[in-house]
C-alpha cells in the first residue's frame, strides 16, 4: 500500500462517558428545594416552607403548561393536561406539599424520558455519528486526495485506511479485515477477498486496502441507512399511537370522576385530589420508553424500524407476504451441477466456462467465475470475446474457442437428458461448446436460504398465522420453495399489479407485513401496514418507501424484529394498563374523600416510578433463538465449510452412477468406481465421523437436548453403510469388469447414497448451520 495520510476521514466524533448533569438539573434542583422546604417545616418555620414548596409548584407549572398549550393549538389533546390541572389545583387550594410532590414527580418523569430514550436511541444515533464525511482518492499520478463524501464517483480508485469507514459501496481490490457490526448487527470480523463487493458504514478492522467505487456516496448503502435513522429519531414518541388511543379515553374520565367528586361533595379539595393521582406519567412516559427501547433493540438486530408507529403495527401484524427471490432465496443464481458429455471433466468444462465469462457483466457470469474460484480452478485470460445479447459469449482460452450461453444446433442424446434433469429440477441450463460439439452444460439455481425454513418457524411461533409467498417465477418452481420453506399459500407468475391487489386484500383482513428487495416489489411495501425491504441486496427504490428495512440480508432478522415488536408492545401495553389501573383505584379513594392530595402525590409518585422501571425491561428479553457460543459458532463455520468439498465429491457419485446405468460394460465403470469409492472412505466419512463427535454435542444443548440430534446421527449410520455396501461390491471385482446380475444392487447403492447425503447436508444446513448468526460459507452454495 502507499503512504496513506493520517487523518480520520471518517470524522467519528469520540463517545462522552461523563454523565451530562444539565439533563438532571431540573429535577435536582426541584428536589433540593423540596428537601428544604421539608427541613424547615420540620424546624417550625412552616410559613416559608409552604413559601418554597408554593414556588417549586409554579416552576413546574409554567413550562408544563406552555408545552400543553402548544399541543392544543396543534389540536392535539393529550393526558398531559391533566398534570396542569393537578399543578393549578394544588395552589388554588394551598395544598402546596402536594403541588410541589407532582412538581418533583413530573420532572422526574422528564428525567427519566430524557435517559431512557438516550440509552434506546443510542443505537441510531451512533448511526448518524459514524457517517463518513470524506474519502481518500487515488489521483492519476499515483497520489492521494482527501476530497469530500459527494465527490466520489462511480469508478473511482479509493483508499480505506486502518480504522476508516467504508465511505462508499465498492470491490476491495485486495483482501480486507472488516468490522460489519454496524450493518449487520454481528460484532465478528469477516475477510473480504479481492474481488469481493463490500457495504458503505463497514470499518476497516486490519491494514489499509484499495477500493473501486460502484455507487455514489448517495446511493449507497450507508447513507440509506442514515436517513432511516435520522426518521427513526425524529418521529420517536409523537408517532406512538398506543399512547394516544389509551389519552382519548383516560382524559375524559379523569375530568368526570373530579367533578362529579367535587359536585357531591361540594368539596374542591376532592376533585383536585382525583387530579393528583390520575396525573398520567404512565402514559406520558412508559408507554413511549417501551416502544423507543423497541426500536432500539430491533436496530441492534440489523433491522431499521422508521418510527414507533410502524414497530407497534409489526407487533400487531398476522399476516406476511413475501417475495421468493432474494427473500426466502439467496438472490442470486449458483452453479448447482457440472454435467459433461461422456469422457469429459468436469472441472476443465467449468475452468473453460469461467474463462471466457470474466469480462461479461451478466449475473449468469459472476456465478460461474465465483464458482470456479471457490473450487480453486485457474482461470486464464480469455482473448477475442464478443458478446450476443440473448445468446451468451464466445472466446479463446489458450487458443481454444469456447461459447458459453444458449445451445446452437440439434442436442446430442446426452444433452437431452440433461435438458430434462434442468426442467424438472426448475434449473436454469448454460451450455459450454467449442467448434465441435457442446462440451458440458452448467446447471443454475437460486437457492432456498438455509435459515428460511427456521425462519418462518420462527414467525410462526411469534404470531404471524398466514404466511403466503409471492413470486413472478413459473409455477413448478415457486411450488418447489414454497413446499421447502412452509408456507401456507404461494402465488406464482405474480405481476407487481397482482402483488400489490393481493397486499391490499390481505389488508383488509389483518395487520399485514410485506417483505421484498427489488424495485418491482416498491409498490407492494408502499400499500401494506408494514413494509419491509432487504435494503443490504442494494434495492434503495424498495427501501424508500419501506417502514423497515434489513440492512442484512438474513430473513430471520425480521423474526427477530417481530419478536421484540411483540414483546416492547405488550410492556407497553402492560405498563400502561397496571399504571392506569392503579391510578383509577387511587381515583375512587380520593374522590370518597379517603386520600388526600399530599398521600395522593406520593401514591401516584411510587405508581409512576414502578411502571416506568417496568418499562425499561423492553430494553431486553422477547427473543426466542439463544446466542451461540464462540466455540460453537467455529464448529458451524468449519464443517459448513467442509460442505462444499462434500458436495464435490457427490458430483462425482451421481457422474459415476449414470455411468453405471447407461454403460455398464465400460471398461472405465470400475476405475470410476474405486475412485469415488475411495474419496468417500477418504473425505466423506471422517467429515460424517467428525461431526459426529464434536458438532453434535455441541448443538444439541441450543436444541434441547441430545435427542434433537439422533435422527442426524442415523443418518450417519446409513451413509457408512452405503458406502460399505459399494465397497464390497468393488471388492468382488478384481478383474475391472461388473456382472449384469449385480447391476440393480449397485446403482441403488449409488443412487440411494446420492439421495440420502443430499437431503443430509440439505438438513443439516436448514437446522444446524442456520443457528449461527451469520451465514455459514455452504450458504452461498
Amino acid at each position: 500500500m502507499d503512504a496513506e495520510p493520517r487523518e480520520c476521514v471518517s470524522e467519528r466524533p469520540a463517545r462522552r462517558r461523563r454523565v451530562d448533569w444539565r439533563q438532571w438539573a431540573p429535577l435536582t434542583l426541584l428536589t433540593v428545594a423540596g428537601l428544604v422546604g421539608a427541613g424547615l417545616w420540620l424546624a417550625g418555620l412552616r410559613g416559608v416552607a409552604q413559601l418554597i414548596w408554593a414556588a417549586v409548584t409554579v416552576v413546574a407549572l409554567v413550562p408544563t403548561t406552555w408545552a400543553t398549550l402548544r399541543q392544543l393549538w396543534r389540536r392535539q389533546f393529550g393526558v398531559d393536561v391533566i398534570a396542569v390541572l393537578a399543578l393549578l389545583g394544588t395552589l388554588l387550594t394551598r395544598e402546596y406539599l402536594a403541588g410541589a410532590v407532582i412538581a418533583v414527580m413530573v420532572a422526574t418523569g422528564q428525567a427519566l424520558e430524557n435517559y431512557a430514550e438516550r440509552r434506546a436511541s443510542r443505537d441510531l444515533r451512533a448511526l448518524l455519528e459514524r457517517a463518513p464525511r470524506r474519502a481518500r482518492r487515488r489521483t492519476a499520478d499515483g497520489s492521494i486526495e482527501v476530497v469530500p463524501l459527494d465527490q466520489v464517483s462511480v469508478g473511482d480508485r479509493l483508499v480505506v485506511g486502518p480504522g476508516d469507514v467504508v465511505p462508499v459501496d465498492g470491490t476491495v481490490e485486495e483482501p480486507a479485515t472488516l468490522d460489519e457490526s454496524v450493518v449487520t448487527g454481528e460484532s465478528r470480523l469477516v475477510t473480504r477477498a479481492a474481488g469481493e463487493q463490500v457495504a458503505s458504514g463497514v470499518v476497516n478492522a486490519g491494514a489499509g486496502f484499495g477500493l473501486r467505487a460502484r455507487k455514489s456516496a448517495a446511493e449507497s448503502t450507508y447513507a440509506g441507512i442514515v436517513r432511516l435513522a435520522e426518521e427513526a429519531t425524529a418521529r420517536k414518541a409523537p408517532m406512538v399511537r398506543l399512547a394516544d388511543r389509551y389519552a382519548a379515553a383516560f382524559v375524559p374520565f379523569t375530568l368526570v370522576v373530579a367533578g362529579v367528586a367535587w359536585a357531591l361533595s361540594g368539596q374542591f379539595l376532592r376533585a383536585v385530589a382525583v387530579l393528583v393521582v390520575a396525573t398520567p406519567c404512565p402514559l406520558l412516559l412508559a408507554t413511549p420508553i417501551a416502544i423507543v427501547s423497541g426500536l432500539s433493540r430491533v436496530a441492534r438486530r440489523g433491522v431499521l424500524v422508521r418510527d414507533g408507529g410502524s414497530l407497534e403495527l409489526l407487533g400487531r401484524a398476522r399476516t406476511l407476504l413475501m417475495d421468493k427471490t432474494g427473500t426466502l432465496t439467496a438472490g442470486r443464481p449458483r452453479a448447482a451441477e457440472t454435467v459433461v458429455a461422456p469422457g469429459g471433466d468436469r472441472n476443465e468444462v467449468l475452468r473453460l466456462a469461467a474463462s471466457v465469462e470474466q469480462l461479461s457483466p451478466h449475473v449468469l457470469a459472476a456465478a460461474l467465475v465465483r464458482q470456479a474460484r471457490e473450487q480453486g480452478l485457474r482461470l486464464q485470460e480469455p482473448t477475442d470475446v464478443t458478446e450476443e445479447p440473448g445468446r451468451g459469449v464466445t472466446g479463446r482460452v489458450a487458443g481454444r474457442l469456447v461459447r458459453v450461453g444458449q445451445l446452437a444446433g440439434e442436442p446430442p442424446d446426452w444433452a437431452h437428458r440433461v435438458r430434462e434433469r434442468a426442467e424438472l429440477a426448475g434449473r436454469s441450463t448454460v451450455w459450454v461448446s467449442d467448434d465441435r460439439a457442446p462440451l458440458g452444460a452448467i446447471l443454475l439455481e437460486d437457492p432456498v436460504r438455509p435459515d428460511a425454513r427456521r425462519t418462518v418457524r420462527r414467525l410462526r411461533e411469534s404470531g404471524l398465522n398466514r404466511l403466503v409467498m409471492v413470486t413472478g417465477d413459473r409455477p413448478r418452481t415457486a411450488q418447489q420453495v414454497a413446499q421447502t420453506v412452509g408456507v401456507d399459500d404461494v402465488i406464482a407468475e405474480c405481476s407487481p399489479q397482482q402483488k400489490v391487489d393481493r397486499v391490499k386484500e390481505e389488508s383488509g383482513r389483518a395487520v399485514t407485513v410485506m417483505v421484498g428487495d427489488g424495485v418491482n416489489d416498491a409498490p407492494a411495501l408502499a400499500e401494506a401496514h408494514v413494509g419491509v425491504a432487504m435494503g443490504a441486496t442494494g434495492a434503495t427504490a424498495s427501501a424508500d418507501v419501506a417502514d423497515a428495512v434489513l440492512t442484512v440480508d438474513r430473513l430471520d432478522r425480521l423474526a427477530d424484529a417481530v419478536e421484540i415488536a411483540r414483546y416492547a408492545r405488550r410492556i407497553a401495553v402492560q405498563s400502561a394498563t397496571v399504571g392506569m389501573g392503579l391510578a383509577v383505584v387511587a381515583m375512587v379513594a380520593a374522590a370518597a374523600g379517603g386520600l388526600p392530595p399530599v398521600a395522593g402525590a406520593f401514591l401516584q409518585e411510587g405508581i409512576d416510578v414502578l411502571v416506568i422501571v417496568n418499562a425499561l425491561r423492553a430494553l431486553r428479553g422477547g427473543l426466542r433463538r439463544q446466542d451461540v457460543p464462540p466455540e460453537t459458532r467455529e464448529l458451524l463455520d468449519r464443517y459448513a465449510g467442509e460442505h462444499h468439498g462434500v458436495r464435490d465429491v457427490l458430483d462425482r457419485l451421481r457422474d459415476t452412477a449414470d455411468l453405471v446405468a447407461t454403460r455398464p460394460d465400460a471398461p472405465e465403470c470400475v476405475p470410476a468406481l474405486r475412485e469415488v469409492h475411495r474419496r468417500l472412505v477418504d473425505e466423506v466419512l471422517p467429515h460424517e465421523a467428525a461431526e459426529e463427535r464434536h458438532l453434535y454435542p455441541a448443538v444439541a444443548g441450543l436444541l434441547g437436548s441430545a435427542e434433537a440430534t439422533s435422527t442426524m446421527s442415523r443418518g450417519h449410520v446409513e451413509i457408512g453403510r452405503l458406502v460399505d455396501r459399494i465397497g464390497g461390491h468393488l471388492a468382488q471385482h478384481l478383474d475391472g469388469r461388473l456382472r449384469h446380475d449385480e447391476v440393480p444392487d449397485l446403482l441403488a447403492a449409488l443412487y440411494g447414497l446420492d439421495a440420502v447425503l443430499r437431503l443430509h447436508l440439505a438438513q443439516e444446513e436448514e437446522d444446524y448451520f442456520s443457528l449461527n448468526p451469520e451465514e455459514g460459507p455452504a450458504a452461498g452454495r
